[in-house]
């Protein structure tokens, strides 16, 4: 077992990990990290292509207010369009 030297609390400890300026896709199969330009209403997840809304509580601190609907809609209807050709393919 290794020696704590620093003897950091939990939350110190946590606090190192902590990403300021960048937030986490809200697609529950990709949760890729997003790190949106200072001040930018839109981000968009490279990973999975949904688009969010922003909000900046501080000019380094973004959150993410929603989804952009139109965009996000779009997608899961390719999505669900795909699994119906699928599905009749079989």
């Amino acid at each position: 077992m290794a020696i704590d030297t620093e003897k950091l609390s939990g939350a110190e400890s946590l606090r190192k990990t902590r990403t300021y300026g960048k937030v986490r896709c809200h697609n529950p199969s990709c949760m890729g990290r997003l790190q949106p330009r200072s001040g930018d209403d839109h981000v968009k997840c490279p990973t999975c292509g949904m688009e969010y809304r922003l909000v900046w509580v501080r000019p380094d601190f973004p959150r993410i207010r929603g989804p952009v609907w139109d965009v996000n809609r779009r997608l899961a209807q390719e999505v669900l369009a795909k699994k119906a050709a699928k599905k009749e393919g079989k």
